[in-house]
């Protein structure tokens, strides 16, 4: 029997379905208590933010022309065969609906990928996280739209090469560490300039969906089982923001380098430096949508003229009840999503070519290729 969506407890046994649904009930509760609690001191919370001066609507900050945008995002997949692995990794880039004052930037979406096989090895999930991190982030540099939406934290980039990069003299023989090392000095200079997003033509925004930060409960002092996020959404009103507040303390302090190099030490101490001057907002533009997090670069959160045009860009690129983030994200995001679904055939290829080159047996060639795990990741 196949499996679908539409069936999620076709194969469980009777007994366990009964009981993951009365602890569904049980978490309904626990988590309508935590919900109400917010509901209740929702007043109290607007009161602070307001005497902090934290609270304005978006109207406040002026209006300037709606500003072309871009969306990216990334996806890896690895299919684990008998003899090897068929790894895969992509970022994609997906322009904005286009505002009437502007012209069309790009004819399509944007890519850049990496498929190839490689030896078995605990290490390839990282080293390829990391690979499709730097692809990402060259895009983004790539493009040439006013804002570019990146999804995730600004510290999930450094956080994913950094791990990916403490791999590297461990395998150096395998393509995937080769091209990770390759990208090292490219990725530090291009995520700066991502980071600083000095240009006054562009900006570089992170819009991570989920997050755990609470720079602003912390120090409000609000109920700490919920993220700022998730806070928000109840007490923001649409068109509400919550000016930017710098970022809580980086997690990475320190970077692995593929070898050892004052050159490289300093690139990387630039990097950190500039990741500590990141800041957060948040927005509400519609009443159908969560409060938005958005990181920015310090040079956003302290002029008004771009912080108006960056909410501008938001606000029109969401305008559909049906979908709960920027426009061009939600297409990235669409399309890579598919990369895990696509390796099957790319594997089919592949034993095809085999066939065609091997002049023996084909038994053996069958058992190296077929797999019996998948794995995919954003």
């Amino acid at each position: 029997m196949v499996v679908t969506e539409e069936d999620p407890f076709v194969e469980l046994p009777g007994a366990l379905v009964e009981e993951m649904l009365s602890k569904g009930e049980l978490a309904g509760d626990i988590l309508y208590k935590s919900y109400q609690t917010i509901e209740n001191d929702k007043i109290n919370m607007r009161e602070q933010l307001l005497k902090k001066n934290l609270l304005i609507r978006d109207t406040d900050l002026g209006y300037t022309d709606i500003p072309t945008t871009c969306g990216i995002d990334g996806s890896y997949g690895i299919e684990r065969l008998v003899g090897s692995d068929l790894v895969a990794c992509a970022a994609v880039a997906v322009e904005g609906l286009t505002p009437p004052s502007e012209k069309t930037l790009w004819s399509g979406p944007q890519h850049r990928l990496f498929v190839q096989p490689e030896k078995h090895s605990s290490n390839t999930s990282a080293l390829l996280k990391a690979l499709m991190m730097m692809m990402e982030t060259e895009l983004a540099v790539f493009a040439q739209h006013g804002i570019v939406f990146l999804d995730g934290s600004f510290e999930t980039p450094l956080i994913s090469v950094n791990q990916g990069v403490s791999y590297i003299q461990k395998d150096m023989e395998s393509d995937l560490s080769s091209k990770v090392y390759e990208k090292f000095i490219d990725f530090h200079t291009s995520y700066q300039e991502v980071l600083r997003s000095s240009r006054t033509d562009k900006m570089w925004v992170s819009m991570p969906k989920y997050t755990s930060k609470r720079e602003l409960g912390k120090a409000l002092k609000w109920p700490s089982q919920y993220d700022d996020r998730g806070i928000l959404t109840s007490v923001l009103q649409p068109g509400e923001v919550i000016r930017p507040m710098p970022l809580e303390s980086p997690i990475v302090n320190r970077l692995n380098l593929p070898y050892n190099d004052r050159s490289l030490e300093n690139l990387t101490n630039d990097t950190i430096l500039a990741l500590k001057g990141i800041h957060v907002m948040y927005y509400k533009p519609h009443k159908w949508i969560p409060a938005f997090r958005i990181e920015i670069s310090r040079s956003i959160a302290n002029n008004d003229i771009r912080l108006a045009s960056l909410l501008q860009g938001i606000k029109h690129q969401c305008r559909t009840a049906s979908i709960l983030e920027p426009y061009p994200l939600y297409l990235a995001d669409r399309m890579v999503k598919h990369l895990g679904k696509a390796i099957p055939a790319f594997r089919q290829v592949t034993t095809r070519k085999m066939i065609e080159l091997h002049q023996d047996d084909l038994g053996d060639i069958f058992l190296n290729m077929h797999a019996y795990r998948s794995e995919n990741g954003r």
